[in-house]
C-alpha cells in the first residue's frame, strides 16, 4: 500500500466516522467503484489502525466525560460514595455509564451476522441505497422537536432502543451516528446529549469491532508489516480529521444547527453511486 493510498483512506475515515454520512459506506464505494489498489483482506491491520485512530480522537474530545466515569464507577464500586446529591441518586457520570452498557448489549446480538454484513460492502447499489435512507433519517431529525433528557433523565429503555438503531447501523451505507443520534431525539433527548451519547457510544462498538478484525487478521495472516509506515500514517491522518470532524459536529450542535443539512449530502452521493454502479460496479 502507498503512503497516498494510506493517507486518502485515512482522511476519508476520519471525515466519515463522526459525520452521519456512513463512514463504511463510503470507504465501500471508493473501493468497488474506482478499483483502489486496496485489498482489505490483505491490510486487516490497517483496518484496525484506522479504527484506533478515530478512536483515539473520541478519548481526547470527551476526555473530561470519560475520566468522570471512570473516577466516579470507581468510587461507586469500592463504596467511596456514588450519589450525586441530597435526593440519593447516581451521579450523572455513573449513570452515563450504565446507560452506555446498556446501550451495548444490542450489538453482541448482531455479532453472528457480521459475515453476512460484511459481504453486503461489494454491493454498490445495496450502499447506495442504504446512503438514501440515512439522508431521510437526517431529514427527520431535523425536524424533531428537542427534548429535554439528558444522562440524569434518560431510561434504560431509551437506552436499549438507541442500543438497538447502533446494531441496525452496522450495515454498510447506514450511518451509525446518524442512526442513533436521529433514534435519540425520538426518545427525547436533548439534543447536545443525543450527540455526546451517541459517540460517547461508538467507543465499545469501535473496541468491539478492533477485536474482531484484529482476530481475524492474526488467524488469516493479513498482517503486512512491511507495509507499517503507510499503515501509521493512515492512523494518524485519520485521528487528526476525526477529531475536527467531533469539533465541527459540535459547533452546528451549539449554534441550534441540526444535521439535516447532511441529509442532502447523502440523498446525493447515494443516488450518484447508484448510478455509477450501473456503469462501472
Amino acid at each position: 500500500m502507498s503512503i497516498f493510498m494510506a493517507a486518502f483512506l485515512g482522511l476519508v475515515q476520519g471525515i466519515t466516522e463522526f459525520l452521519p454520512i456512513s463512514s463504511s459506506g463510503h470507504l465501500s464505494i471508493f473501493q468497488n467503484l474506482f478499483s483502489l489498489e486496496y485489498d482489505a483482506g490483505e491490510h486487516l491491520l490497517f483496518d484496525v489502525l484506522l479504527h484506533l485512530g478515530t478512536l483515539a480522537a473520541v478519548f481526547v474530545f470527551y476526555w473530561k466525560d470519560i475520566r468522570a466515569m471512570a473516577v466516579d464507577t470507581v468510587s461507586f464500586v469500592s463504596g467511596k460514595g456514588a450519589e450525586g446529591g441530597e435526593d440519593g441518586r447516581l451521579k450523572p457520570s455513573v449513570r452515563l455509564l450504565f446507560l452506555i452498557a446498556v446501550a451495548t448489549v444490542p450489538l453482541v446480538v448482531v455479532l453472528p451476522f457480521h459475515s453476512a454484513v460484511e459481504g453486503l460492502m461489494g454491493n454498490t447499489a445495496f450502499i447506495a441505497f442504504a446512503l438514501i435512507v440515512t439522508g431521510t433519517l437526517l431529514y427527520v431529525s431535523g425536524k424533531l422537536a428537542e427534548g429535554r433528557r439528558n444522562e440524569k433523565t434518560a431510561s434504560l429503555a431509551d437506552a436499549l432502543v438507541v442500543g438497538a438503531a447502533q446494531a441496525v447501523a452496522v450495515i454498510p451505507g447506514l450511518s451509525r451516528s446518524g442512526t442513533t443520534i436521529t433514534v435519540g431525539l425520538s426518545r427525547g433527548f436533548k439534543r447536545e446529549f443525543a450527540v455526546r451519547f451517541s459517540f460517547l457510544l461508538s467507543i465499545p462498538a469501535i473496541l468491539g469491532s478492533t477485536l474482531v478484525t484484529l482476530i481475524k487478521a492474526i488467524v488469516q495472516g493479513g498482517i503486512q508489516w512491511a507495509n507499517l509506515p503507510a499503515y501509521i500514517i493512515g492512523m494518524i491522518v485519520a485521528g487528526v480529521v476525526g477529531y475536527f470532524a467531533l469539533v465541527l459536529i459540535k459547533k452546528l450542535i451549539l449554534s441550534g444547527d441540526s444535521f439535516s443539512k447532511f441529509a442532502y449530502y447523502c440523498w446525493g452521493a447515494g443516488a450518484l453511486a447508484l448510478i455509477l454502479s450501473l456503469f462501472i460496479g
